[in-house]
Formats: structure tokens, sequence, C-alpha cells
């Protein structure tokens, strides 16, 4: 794999709490020349971020029910339909991880088709937060993405105490059956992780550590290359 072939399946990520205006100029100013998959920040952001991506082919992610997963539908949906009209790409959403855990699987898998249906055909992701879950869980959960109409399962969102593994990528992309695709997230900050996700079956990574992954692996091309 290339670093640009790398780069191509890179969410590239700033969602931090405490990232300032001038932070997320950088980020994007500093990510705009490589060919990622898209650019994923809060929506808050998001005006900022196009106004420094004009003229720029590159998609722009945001998220929903972030980090938790617990707001009502209805606040997700509306979510949703904010930052698809504020001129967003892809939406990046957690499912409600309480209802889930208490077996309420109607109400997780509703939830997850009105947001599909609110982004109006836009790519949706479906974080199952896989720290949280036993192995039948993640399988259960992705079994109600697949459902429910959205276009990824995701790991995590690296904010419940772990984050992507292979095994569970393995788990995740046999559940899935190609009926939809994994996106692997939370933690992978090296090129080596981030291949063995895409080993394994992720078709996605999000990582806040896109530009120091493609320049690492530029680096060894560069270093073979002169061998």
């Amino acid at each position: 794999m290339t670093a640009e072939e790398l780069a191509s399946v890179i969410d590239h990520t700033l969602l931090r709490p405490d990232a300032t205006d001038r932070e997320v100029e950088r980020f994007v100013v500093a990510a705009r020349d490589y060919p990622f998959a898209a650019l994923c920040l809060p929506p808050a952001h998001l005006p900022r971020a196009l106004q420094y991506l004009k003229g720029r082919a590159m998609a722009i992610a945001s998220v929903v029910g972030f980090p938790h997963g617990y707001q009502s539908t209805a606040v997700k949906v509306f979510e949703a339909k904010e930052i698809i009209g504020a001129g967003g790409d892809e939406i990046d959403m957690v499912m409600n991880i309480g209802a889930f855990k208490s077996g309420n699987y109607r109400l997780v898998a509703d939830e997850i088709a009105a947001v599909v249906t609110a982004c109006s055909g836009k790519i949706v992701k479906v974080i199952i937060e896989t720290p949280l879950l036993t192995d039948d869980e993640k399988r259960t959960a992705c079994r109600l993405v697949c459902e429910s109409g959205a276009h990824f399962v995701k790991t995590a969102t690296g904010f419940s105490g772990g984050g992507a593994t292979v095994a569970d990528v393995a788990l995740l992309t046999e559940s899935a059956g190609g009926r939809i695709q994994v996106k692997a997230s939370g933690g992978i900050r090296d090129v080596d992780t981030a291949i063995a996700m895409i080993d394994t079956g992720a078709a996605r990574i999000g990582t806040s550590a896109g530009v120091g992954i493609v320049e690492e692996l530029r680096s060894r091309e560069g270093t073979a290359s002169k061998r």
C-alpha cells in the first residue's frame, strides 16, 4: 500500500473538546493537500473548515450524538440535518449505547434509520463503542446497523477507555458479511496499526494522526527507493 492509497481511506479527525479556532485552521490547512477520504470535525467548526477548503475536493464529516450517544432521537436527527445543511458530506453517529445494553434494540434500530433518512443519501457511519460491548453484543449491534440502512459500522469514539482492535475489526467484518463496511477508529496512531486494520477488513481508518501516518509511510517509501 502506498502512502497515497493509505491516505485515501483515512478520516483525518479533530474532535478534542478544547480545540480552538486557531487549531482548527491549522488542522485543515495542514491536511488539505493530502488525499484523505474525509476530514472529521465537530459540527460547530464546519463553517470554518469549509471556508479553508474552498476549491478542494475533500469530504467533510461531522459527528452526531458524540461522544456518548445518549441524546434523544429527535436531537440526533436535528443535529444530522443541521450538519448536512451546513455542507457536511458524511455523518459519524454514536448509537444509543444505554438503550442497546438494556435490550431495547427497536429503539436503537429506529434511531439509526431516522438519522439515515435525515441525511438524504449521505454516508452514515454508526459508532457502536466496542470497548463497552461483549463480542455477542458487537455482533448484535452490527446486525442492527446493517438492517437500519447505514453505510458503515464503526468501532469506537476513543472517549470511552478504549479504541479499535484487530480482533474487533475481524469480528465486525465477519458479522457485516459485505452488507456494510467497517471503520476502525480509536487509538490508531502509526502506519503498522493502520495497515493491520485495513488488512483485517477495515475500509476506513479514523485517526487524529492522519498526517503523521501518511508521512511515516512516505518516509519508508523514500528509504526503500534509495536501497
